[in-house]
């Protein structure tokens, strides 16, 4: 149950929406990819959120009892532009970032942001490959935008999904949109030329876990990866509870028994879904076990928030204000420091420590929102 007192606000914008101060230090380093944290991770993936309004009101992300018709969201001088984001996104690419991806709330309602997407596709990193360009949505407009985003330069896409059922689905979602427009947002992009495309399911149990096994055989051998994600503790809207989360290795139980499946080794290092193909080779699952299996050892993410503040865990309660620097003649090399000291002082690992609930709602705990850093 949501709890009534949460104050309605984006939480943690410190200071009337600016965050901590990043320190720029004395001395400025050329730009380098080897900055590394003090638990030795480096920085190699990035996400930035492009707004924080989104047209479904998931009960895990943006219940309506927050998120109602009287949110004050942020106003449009406050959000990043689409030149900041690309100035910063390639300051970033010469700090060892590689994958870019793009989220909200929901990142299609930004309008025009094919325009984004082209712009940050022209960049290079310093030995002269594009970054790996990727966006996670809802699926809700995709038939209209997924022509466009391929012309931009969007190389992947990620759809969230949480059921098949259509009554569980918009009970999940609270607006009553259909699974059959998101199932239809999916079909669009395959048409536009999207391969790799992955759905994420996240698994609440006693509301949608009984969901698992259709979901895994509807998409098997359709070339879509399909992706479980634990119910996380996100921000301090949800509700979160332990009870409610389906361990992983259930999940993978619970398809094994039906389909067989095999583990595979992980595409790169820092991969975060834990990779199984069904051992008549129609296709692969992920999961993602954040709650039960913790990832934080070999985390490489960093966040930008849709006004500019960076977040250096998805369970943050603080953020460092870059939209001020990049807003009062900073130069990109300072720039650049700012980034790698912020970077070297980091020791999230929030994960590692969480109890078996989320104390919340005080200004000194309270986790900012998945929907303004994105998921």
């Amino acid at each position: 149950m949501v709890d009534k007192a949460i104050p309605k606000v984006i939480p943690i914008r410190i200071d009337e929406g600016k965050g901590l101060v990043p320190s720029i230090g004395e001395k400025l380093l050329a730009p380098h990819a080897h900055t590394r944290d003090t638990r030795g991770r480096n920085l190699r993936d990035l996400r930035i959120s492009v707004t924080d309004r989104c047209n479904f009101r998931c009960t895990y992300c943006m219940p309506k009892e927050v998120f109602d018709n009287n949110y004050p969201y942020l106003a449009h001088e406050e959000l990043l532009s689409f030149e900041e984001i690309t100035r910063l996104a390639t300051i970033f690419s010469t700090l060892g970032v590689e994958k870019l991806r793009l989220t909200g709330g929901e990142p299609l309602l930004r309008k025009n942001l094919e325009v984004l997407i082209e712009m940050l596709a022209k960049i290079r990193t310093p030995d002269g490959k594009p970054l790996d360009l990727t966006l996670t949505t809802n699926g809700s407009i995709l038939r209209k935008k997924a022509h466009a985003l391929k012309a931009a330069g969007l190389q992947r896409l990620t759809v969230s999904l949480d059921g098949l059922n259509d009554d569980i689905f918009q009970k999940m979602n609270d607006v009553q949109f259909p699974v059959a427009d998101v199932l239809d947002g999916i079909a669009a992009a395959q048409e536009a030329g999207f391969k790799n495309i992955k759905v994420n399911m996240v698994v609440k149990k006693g509301t949608n876990d009984h969901e698992i096994v259709p979901m895994a055989k509807h998409f098997k051998g359709s070339d879509i990866i399909l992706r479980f994600i634990e119910f996380m503790d996100v921000g301090s809207s949800n509700g979160w509870n332990m009870t409610e989360v389906l361990p992983s290795k259930e999940v993978i139980a619970r398809i094994h028994a039906v389909t067989p499946l095999v583990s595979m080794e992980p595409n790169y290092a820092g991969e975060v879904a834990q990779r199984w193909r069904y051992a008549d080779g129609s296709g692969e699952i992920g999961v993602i076990s954040s709650v039960t299996q913790t990832f934080c050892h070999e985390c490489t993410r960093a966040r930008i928030s849709t006004d500019g503040q960076l977040y250096l865990c998805l369970f943050a309660n603080e953020g460092f204000d870059f939209k001020t620097l990049l807003r009062s003649g900073k130069t990109d090399l300072e720039i650049a420091n700012a980034i790698m000291n912020t970077w070297s002082a980091r020791d999230d690992h929030y994960s590692e420590i969480r109890g078996s609930h989320t104390p919340h709602h005080s200004a000194s705990n309270r986790k900012v929102e998945m929907s303004y850093i994105g998921g």
